[in-house]
């Protein structure tokens, strides 16, 4: 049975899928532009995958004109579940089939689909990207692997000398962010052809909006054209709200499409265990395990009052929420302007001489802060990031007293963050971080 055919039938392509792949997020994205779901919603700081070298991140964007569907509704959830029920119902044309629908796109395998079309001789074997692809080097991480790879276990964020021990056969191959984010505006630009509204993710994931009387046919089309123009697979979710449609289109891997909807939900997820919706990670699932909630079904007939006094009266709801399939239908076109951005090292060896630190931070904000002034923006703040081992992080920020660009200013603030920092372990990793001013329309 194909992909489209088991969308149909109702049977997941992939009953196993990791619903929150990308709240670590994610990833995206890391780029990932990660956007998290509320699951200790965490800054690219937190998030990112340690890796040997010096990387650049950027931080957690915000949404221009819209409201991150993770996020817990303004209103309470109860009415939220109503207001949700209802725009679902005011979608559908008495006279017809037509109505909204928001699809999920994800393309397959993105990074390691993008290099097998620079090195088409290594199809069918298992390919892992990461790195400077040394597999040798300490401290290096998996930014993805083929699915033949993957059969061997090695995923995304795994150590490179963990990956060569399971896989010792794979061609290890070292990252390309621009070329990736070349091949993902390429695939952009194709479906802003559509009639859709597209709503970028990340290199490899978007929400579309659409009204159509077939959503599957669409969803084919689309299929069709990102592979006849970019030489990309991808997999597409179909649903009432960004929340059926994320956890749709990790069912309909790979390459197939699938439909996760209010009429469906109950009967494909209530078995599941929490940690399986969008939104909830393993930390918020062990503490609903606490209370005896180990299902979706559970969850969702829990009593908003218990899981408020747990959770607090915000996000205890709003996980009950997520549970009866419910979640944000807006589609949001308007540009995502960064909050902010880091860069940060890890280092092969351990740094332990006090100037060889401060030397590194120096670098380290001299960076940023010429990455803001090639951005047209200012600094408000500046965060220092330091991990000891054995694998102990720790953040300390100041808030600048006027927003500035000045490299002294900046520089000299992150040295006098670091001394607030204990430096009394080997250091394996520094970064540093600043946010901007937002524009004014954005607040």
């Amino acid at each position: 049975m194909t992909a489209t055919a088991r969308a149909m039938a109702g049977t997941p392509a992939h009953p196993e899928q990791n619903a929150a792949r990308h709240a670590s997020p994610a990833t995206p994205p890391q780029r990932r532009h990660q956007r998290h779901a509320p699951e200790e919603a965490a800054t690219a700081y937190q998030s990112k995958p340690e890796e040997a070298g010096t990387t650049y991140h950027r931080e957690p964007e915000k949404i221009i004109g819209g409201r991150h569907p993770g996020a817990p509704p303004r209103h309470l959830p109860d009415q939220a579940i109503r207001d949700s029920d209802q725009a679902i119902l005011d979608t559908m044309d008495n006279t017809s089939t037509r109505r909204d629908w928001i699809l999920h796109l994800d393309l397959d395998q993105f990074i390691a689909a993008v290099e097998l079309l620079r090195h088409p001789e290594l199809r069918g074997r298992p390919v892992v990207v990461g790195g400077s692809g040394d597999p040798t080097q300490p401290r290096t991480v998996a930014a993805t692997a083929t699915y033949e790879a993957r059969a061997h276990g090695v995923h995304s964020g795994m150590p490179l000398r963990t990956a060569l021990r399971r896989c010792p056969d794979a061609v290890f191959l070292p990252t390309d962010p621009p070329v990736y984010e070349a091949a993902s505006e390429r695939v952009m630009a194709v479906l802003r052809d559509f009639p859709v509204r597209v709503e970028v993710w990340g290199w490899d994931e978007a929400f579309l909006g659409a009204t159509t009387d077939d959503p599957e046919a669409l969803a084919a089309d689309l299929q069709r054209a990102v592979h006849t123009r970019t030489h990309l697979d991808c997999s597409i979710g179909i649903g009432d709200n960004k929340h059926q449609a994320k956890l749709a289109s990790g069912f309909a891997k790979p390459a197939g499409v699938y439909r996760l909807t209010s009429d469906n939900w109950a009967a494909v997820m209530n078995e599941r265990p929490t940690h399986a919706l969008w939104g909830i990670g393993a930390r918020t699932a062990a503490k609903l395990a606490d209370l005896g909630l180990h299902t979706v079904a559970q969850l969702a007939a829990a009593d908003p009052a218990d899981l408020a006094a747990r959770f607090g009266p915000t996000n205890g709801p709003w996980y009950r929420y997520l549970a009866l399939g419910k979640g944000e239908a807006e589609i949001v076109t308007t540009p995502w302007i960064p909050r902010g951005h880091s860069r940060e090292t890890t280092f092969q060896h351990d740094l332990t001489d006090r100037a060889d630190i401060a030397h590194h931070v120096t670098a380290l904000a001299e960076h940023v802060t010429h990455d803001a002034v090639e951005a047209g923006r200012e600094i408000t703040k500046v965060t220092v990031k330091v991990r000891t081992t054995p694998f102990l992080t720790r953040t300390r920020q100041s808030t600048l007293p006027t927003p500035t660009t000045d490299p002294a200013t900046i520089t000299r603030t992150a040295l006098t963050i670091l001394d607030r920092h204990d430096l009394t372990r080997p250091v394996r990793l520094l970064g540093v971080a600043v946010d901007y001013t937002m524009p004014p329309d954005t607040e």
